[in-house]
């Protein structure tokens, strides 16, 4: 067996890289998906579509490598969490479009649950902020708005999964109705004490159990693949949602370990061992990882929009022919010429948790121009990375003195840079850093004994640059301000 398969199903593409035991990509593939925004703030995905992408980059990469499923030890999935699909669970088919875990849709039904004083028991059954980010409230407005399904649901007709959950669903023929513990902790329906569905909140949300997966381990054997799908039969090992697997994958096994990960949203999390650490902060409480005997947590700040922002500058501006086109336009100007953009298309996450607040680009002058906003884009993902961490220096009761970061945006050097200074500590980027695919790889392997140890998948681990301060206090200081001004204007938009 040379090879572990992850599929990294992510908000706007699918990828499956193909790994082998030093922790190397052999083969990728990737395909973009449909991006359907009905009305403004809600978004939803085609989950055929996904499942579809899926299938298709996973046999393009064991096309390039020349492989067949023999070849294959295990498949980790890694996956956007919070997105929720809901299905006939005697055809496989979606009632309806999956909705994304960007929409804001179901902001009335958290706003009515916090108002009718549930807030609190929602905080400490699942470690979360009350907010239509969560799958809950939309399992519930899909059941409440498409003809029959609360019916149906109840009578145990319809399934309920985050995107883990529905690939293996459609990997297994049907046979295996699974999630794990890390995307079951972010569905705002588990209690991660007790590492239950809770039947309380199952009735607060008008949650029928009978639509839910059973929770698992993150590294286990759920079941194995259809054999037509790739001419044999693979273990699925692993499954974890993308943040967990980008924690993972960076190897911070260790309580106070850390990492930033800037994909469509930006997403940083601290390891904070067997116990969970309540925030006062704005932060989440989540699951890290779950293994057979016991669970990990985690601290989690949450931006919604990060690279995002930068997919709109080409899609939607059209200033980009594409993404890595920013750092060339940033580098043309030495600043932003005062402006500053709060990408607050979807909200606020972390640690503002404002629904209602949109987008702003604040500071005009008469000399801003494409360049400019290029970089004042490239820079609130900067901007924002700087609250979380100040917001988990607080709750962790310690300064921060070195940062990890992977995903897309974390090859651009002008970012690191930048946050970097604002966060005056080390930016430590690796030399793989599809660290989100590389951790469901390890949890796979993990689980049918390709790596034996922590110990083993530690020793991959290897830096490509680290980046260290260097603006100056005053200027530093001065451009914080700067951005806390502008994001109280991208508030205040959000006010009746």
């Amino acid at each position: 067996m040379k090879y572990i398969m992850a599929l990294d199903q992510g908000t706007t593409s699918s990828r499956c890289i193909l790994f082998d035991r030093a922790g190397q990509v052999c083969a990728m593939a990737n395909r973009e998906f449909r991006q359907i925004f009905p009305r403004p703030g809600w978004v939803e995905h085609d989950a055929t579509e996904i499942w579809n992408t899926t299938l298709e980059v996973s046999r393009a990469a064991m096309d390039k490598l020349q492989i067949t499923a023999a070849d294959v030890a295990a498949i980790g999935i890694t996956n956007q969490r919070e997105t929720t699909v809901v299905w006939d669970k005697a055809t496989g088919e979606p009632v309806a479009n999956a909705i994304v875990w960007q929409c804001r849709r179901t902001a009335p039904i958290i706003d009515d649950l916090v108002a009718h004083g549930h807030g609190e028991t929602i905080r400490e059954k699942t470690g979360l902020v009350p907010d239509a980010y969560f799958s809950g409230s939309k399992i519930r407005w899909l059941l409440d708005t498409v003809p029959g399904a609360r019916a149906r649901a109840e009578k145990g007709e319809l399934l309920f999964g985050t995107i883990d959950t529905w690939l293996i669903w459609k990997l297994t023929g049907g046979r295996v109705h699974v999630t794990d513990v890390t995307n079951a902790s972010r569905t705002m329906l588990f209690n991660i004490h007790t590492l239950r569905w809770d039947e309380e909140l199952l009735e607060l949300l008008q949650v029928p159990a009978a639509m839910l997966p059973e929770v698992k381990p993150s590294s286990c054997v759920y079941g194995e693949t259809e054999f037509e799908l790739y001419g044999g039969k693979i273990p699925i090992a692993g499954a974890a949602g993308d943040q967990q697997c980008a924690l993972f994958g960076q190897c911070c096994f260790e309580p106070g370990s850390m990492k930033n990960t800037y994909g469509t949203g930006c997403f940083l999390l601290m390891n904070t061992g067997r116990e969970p650490v309540a925030s006062q902060n704005g932060l989440v409480t989540t699951i890290a990882v779950g293994f057979e005997d016991h669970v990990e947590y985690a601290l989690e700040g949450s931006i919604f929009v990060a690279g995002a922002a930068i997919q709109w500058l080409r899609d939607q501006l059209q200033l980009l022919t594409s993404a890595g086109e920013s750092l060339e336009y940033a580098q043309r100007v030495d600043d932003t010429a005062g402006a500053y953009i709060v990408p607050a298309f979807t909200g606020l996450g972390a640690p503002y948790w404002n629904q209602r607040a949109r987008g702003c680009i604040v500071g005009i002058t008469r000399g801003f121009g494409r360049s400019h906003l290029v970089r004042a884009t490239l820079e609130s993902l900067a901007y924002q990375t700087y609250d979380i961490c100040k917001a988990m220096e607080q709750d962790a009761g310690i300064p921060i003195r070195s940062l990890k970061v992977d995903g897309g945006a974390s090859a651009n050097d002008f970012l690191m840079q930048f946050q970097s200074d604002l966060n005056t500590c080390s930016v430590t980027r690796p030399r793989c850093i599809e660290t989100t695919a590389l951790g469901a790889a390890y949890l796979a392997g993990l689980a049918v004994g390709y790596w034996e140890s922590l110990d083993d998948v530690r020793r991959n681990w290897a830096v490509d640059r680290v980046f260290e301060p260097r603006m100056s206090a005053g200027e530093r200081d001065e451009r914080i301000r700067g951005w806390h001004k502008a994001v109280r204007c991208a508030l205040l938009w959000g006010e009746e």
